[in-house]
């Protein structure tokens, strides 16, 4: 086996790690998840906009 084949091997086995990651991201049964992640920044916010309205009531 000479350079040129193991080279030609390590790039299919790359594109087909690849192609298994895309598919694994943009899977249907992995959307409601990916959704949900993505929107928990939104509620990280009103969480510390509580914790900031709860803070300054105890300091008057």
């Amino acid at each position: 086996m000479d350079y040129g084949t193991l080279q030609g091997i390590i790039t299919v086995i790359v594109m087909l790690v690849f192609i298994g990651i895309f598919a694994w991201a943009y899977g249907s049964r992995r959307k409601s998840r990916f959704d949900e992640a993505a929107n928990l920044v939104f509620s990280d916010e009103d969480d510390s906009k509580q914790l900031k309205n709860k803070d300054s009531g105890e300091q008057k």
